[in-house]
């Protein structure tokens, strides 16, 4: 007869090799998330940097399937439910596509130009804040979670 450590671990190995442990993990923290978030109480308002950047990793959650860390971050973050348009991000971002380029996330563009170019003359990439907020209320991630590469506010 089989002790209970041993259903344990057969019952893991059979989720493991079915690929679905990691999906019921995430399933089972998406729900504990979505019942413990009080809805009652308000939202700072998500920066300009924010919005763009929650919708760059909205968007790589999500072409890889990552459907319950895509449904965490929306929830956590006030990201709008109807995603912005991908040529209004592209065209915030200063970014032009070819054809190739639009069947995946633009994150993986971004990281490819990055790369591949290595900056002017294939130097480093120098990042900088962009300047505070000038109302007196910080934004949700504040300045400093705002970096871009090479952009002032």
């Amino acid at each position: 007869m089989a002790t209970i450590g041993e259903l344990k671990s057969a019952v893991r190995d059979t989720l493991e090799s079915r690929g679905v442990l990691n999906q019921l993990k995430a399933r089972i923290r998406a729900e504990v998330f979505s019942a413990l978030e009080d809805g009652s109480e308000p939202r700072p308002p998500l920066s300009h940097h924010n919005l763009l950047i929650n919708q760059l990793v909205g968007d790589y959650l999500e072409f890889n399937q990552y459907r319950y860390a895509a449904s965490v971050l929306k929830a956590e973050s006030g990201q709008p439910e109807v995603p912005l348009d991908r040529q209004f991000l592209a065209n915030q971002l200063r970014v032009v596509e070819d054809a190739g380029s639009k069947s995946v996330p633009l994150l993986y563009g971004l990281v490819s130009h990055f790369l591949n170019s290595g900056g002017e003359n294939g130097g480093p990439v120098f990042l900088r804040a962009p300047a505070p907020p000038s109302t007196g209320a910080p934004s949700r991630g504040g300045p400093a979670g705002d970096t871009a590469a090479g952009r002032d506010a």
